[in-house]
């Protein structure tokens, strides 16, 4: 405790707020999705967000102490995404068997160690180039939102503009203050839809059906580690952590499978909002960004607690400040991707081909781009730096000399 303090520092604070802020601002959408399609009641999608936030906060918490590193924890928005298409279909219990199944899957892999090993022989310039595609739509989103509300994301451009010259560390927490102060003083605040609420955990008793796990739990499992882990590491990676994946994805599947029976669909390791984390808006000091994801921790906590609140936060604020802020504080993150993509010669067209694919957005068998843009990105590596056959040279014929 005294080591956190002494590391203490507003930007790493500001960084895990904003993370936090982030997680909760688009994924969190999507379970409402779901639990519309599948009609469920508002105490079950409170207990629902209640797991995913309290298991992301504690491990979150927990974790980036263990090995101070800025580690973020979420839940999966791939995940939750493919639950609005089969909760119609299923019941809630079985859907909660089909999660119980999943996690046991991946905390075998974690425990295996076998992640890991894949993971160090991937090419760190696909690597980047993959995350760079990952977050490329944020910060083209930051540009889209122009068209929404203009003023509003033009003076957050401009105030992170100013601070980035004048005093970089507190650029992105400028960003919030400004955002926030225009968006109440122009009348825009829906300060109508703000309710103060506690969420409540209800137990789902789960259901074992081979047709819904099957169903479930490959596409979760699928989705967890190529689209959630492959790219939180590369995170991590990108900017000097050596963290074990091994140990962060069992903690990961330890906490979704105790949480499972009230709603959680899984946790996995963050990647868009953990490279909010990890760089140097955190921290110019690279140890002392674990206290970001310690504070994203704790926001994580309380935002979980009063579920009910935090559903009216984001209904009551434009949609427009969220995506501006998220674009400004991961510009340097894309930025960092990129050079990393583009520094080795011999990857860079591997790497662009990754880049490209991921950012396409693309679907394909019902895997998402950043495990297509690994694929193709690999074949390219693969193919293109196979060693050419030496040409043949002739035997038994000796050139003669000149005269």
């Amino acid at each position: 405790m005294k080591a956190l303090m002494k590391d203490f520092s507003l930007s790493a604070v500001v960084a895990g707020f904003i993370a936090t802020v982030i997680s909760y601002a688009g994924p969190l959408v999507i379970i409402f999705q779901a639990a519309k399609a599948g009609n469920l009641p508002h105490d079950v999608l409170s207990s629902w967000v209640w797991t995913i936030s309290i298991g992301s906060g504690v491990l979150g918490i927990l974790l980036s102490v263990r090995y101070r590193v800025p580690i973020i924890i979420a839940w999966s928005a791939p995940g939750s995404a493919l639950l609005v298409s089969m909760l119609p279909d299923i019941t809630l219990n079985e859907a909660v068997g089909a999660y119980i199944v999943s996690s046991v899957v991946v905390l075998l892999v974690g425990l295996s160690g076998a992640f890991d090993r894949i993971i160090n022989r991937l090419p760190a310039a696909i690597a980047a180039g993959m995350l760079a595609g990952i977050l490329f739509r944020f910060g083209t989103g930051l540009f889209v939102s122009v068209k929404e509300q203009p003023w509003l994301v033009l003076a957050m451009f401009g105030t992170y503009l100013l601070f980035k010259r004048a005093l970089p560390r507190y650029a992105v927490l400028a960003v919030l203050v400004v955002g926030v102060t225009i968006t109440i003083a122009s009348g825009e605040l829906r300060s109508d839809a703000l309710v103060i609420g506690l969420a409540t955990p209800v137990w789902i008793t789960p259901e074992f059906s081979w047709q819904v796990i099957l169903n479930i739990t490959v596409p979760l499992v699928m989705v967890a580690l190529t689209g959630q882990f492959v790219p939180g590491m590369a995170v991590l990676r990108n900017d000097g952590y050596g963290t074990p994946a091994s140990p962060l994805i069992s903690s990961s599947a330890l906490g979704s499978l105790l949480l499972a029976p009230f709603g959680c669909h899984g946790l996995n390791l963050a990647a868009i909002t953990a490279a909010i984390c990890t760089g140097r808006e955190s921290h110019e000091d690279p140890s002392k960004r674990y206290v970001a994801g310690v504070s994203g921790g704790v926001f994580y906590l309380l935002l979980g607690i009063f579920g009910a609140t935090l559903v009216s936060i984001f209904t009551a604020f434009p949609a427009a400040l969220i995506a501006a802020l998220a674009g400004l504080a991961l510009l340097a993150a894309i930025g960092g991707a990129l050079s990393a993509a583009m520094a080795v010669p011999a990857e860079r067209e591997a790497a662009l081909i990754t880049f490209l694919v991921t950012a396409s957005g693309m679907s394909f068998l019902g895997l998402s781009a950043a495990f297509w843009g690994l694929i193709f990105g690999i074949a390219a590596h693969l193919l293109l730096s196979l060693r050419k056959p030496a040409p043949a040279v002739a035997v038994g014929r000796k050139e003669q000399p000149a005269r």
